[in-house]
């Protein structure tokens, strides 16, 4: 596996959360993957969800990244994977019948954050869902000593970085017409936020 990018998160986390996006997400369509990185994840999912088309993406620049484990698994249902810039106004693919994004926010600025969710608004039809794992804060506390550490490590690489709030991303989601629908406790104090865009 010397030849490809290769996270251990990634390894750790991949059952668990395909256990989940099994019966979330829809049975036929497209799914965006926001923020593809190694690829490991696109991979998975996709040869255990064969009926659904993953179409990968990442910062533009590091959409590649992901290449190897992509030509390796040479699966039908895996687009190639897109440059995807969230503060555009103009996104690459402009509808999907599902979205999913794995330890994106606390890498993301604020600003960025925000661009995501109003970006994801404008692609999904009224009652499609999208999937954000990765670990959140509640009413401005830490879940664990993990996580709090975790939070001071990426504060102190980039000020703009950190663990995003749940209450935060909820007024957030209310504003662009998405709503939890259901908030999962997952391995590692990580969790599966299910947003669902609202009709109306």
């Amino acid at each position: 596996m010397t030849d490809k990018p290769f996270s251990q998160a990634c390894e750790n986390n991949k059952r668990p959360i395909l256990a989940q996006l099994q019966r979330l997400l829809p049975e036929q369509g497209l799914v965006l993957e926001i923020g593809t990185g190694t690829g490991q994840h696109a991979v998975f999912f996709a040869e255990a969800l064969p009926s659904l088309t993953w179409q990968p993406s990442d910062q533009p620049g590091a959409e590649d990244y992901c290449q190897p484990w992509l030509a390796a698994a040479k699966r039908d249902n895996i687009r190639p994977p897109l440059p995807l810039d969230v503060s555009a106004p103009v996104w690459p693919l402009t509808t999907a019948d599902a979205v999913y994004s794995a330890n994106t926010a606390h890498i993301m600025s604020w600003p960025e954050v925000q661009a995501m969710f109003r970006g994801i608004a404008r692609l999904l039809p009224r009652g499609a869902v999208f999937c954000l794992y990765g670990p959140f804060n509640y009413h401005g506390e830490y879940t664990s000593d993990s996580n709090r550490a975790f939070d001071h490590y990426l504060k102190n690489q980039k000020p703009s970085m950190g663990l995003r709030d749940i209450d935060d991303l909820a007024t957030l989601a209310d504003d662009v017409g998405m709503e939890l629908e259901e908030d999962i406790g997952m391995p590692a104090n990580n969790r599966l936020l299910v947003w669902r865009r609202q009709p109306g």
